[in-house]
């Protein structure tokens, strides 16, 4: 089972974390409960515990974000961690970047979900289909989109330099 964990858990993480999640670390101890509960009924070998526990936090990250949704949180205000102020032009640029959290913000949440399965996660088309409740020619489909927007994306950002460089 600390095989199991060390493998899948820095990808589970990543996961609960790229989406958002309010306690990633949380989510990621009930879905290795769940998965160590059911273990002896998952089929599949490693392939089939790896799909199995990411279609676990998929589902833990639909929870947290159906709980956020009915139980809006208040904020407190702290004047210290008032930060609204003009930026400097370092902090403008570095903040603006091409950052993987900005090229993503250009994509679908279906976009979005077939990346961050297949590339964080590192799992299969087949596995990523599965746990989206979709075909793989979908997921196929929706890969293909997705790295075209963000190549669209980064050759935008990239024309400019190339014009000043001349």
């Amino acid at each position: 089972m600390r095989k199991i964990y060390d493998d899948f858990a820095p990808g589970v993480l990543g996961y609960l974390r790229s989406k958002g999640c309010e306690d990633p670390e949380a989510l990621t101890q009930e879905v290795f409960l769940t998965l160590f509960a059911k273990l002896e009924t998952v089929k599949g070998g490693l392939h089939g515990a790896r799909t199995f526990a990411f279609s676990v936090a998929h589902a833990r990250m639909v929870d947290d974000v159906r709980r956020r949704e009915r139980e809006p949180v208040t904020a407190v205000f702290d004047p210290e961690l008032d930060r609204r102020a003009t930026e400097s032009a370092e902090e403008t640029v570095l903040g603006a970047g091409a950052g993987a959290a900005a090229l993503l913000e250009g994509l679908t949440p279906q976009q979005k979900e077939v990346l961050l399965l297949r590339v964080v996660a590192d799992l299969s088309i087949e596995e990523s289909a599965k746990i989206m409740g979709r075909s793989a020619g979908a997921v196929k489909q929706l890969q293909r989109r997705a790295l075209e927007v963000l190549k669209n994306q980064l050759e935008r950002k990239e024309a400019p330099n190339n014009e000043r460089a001349s």
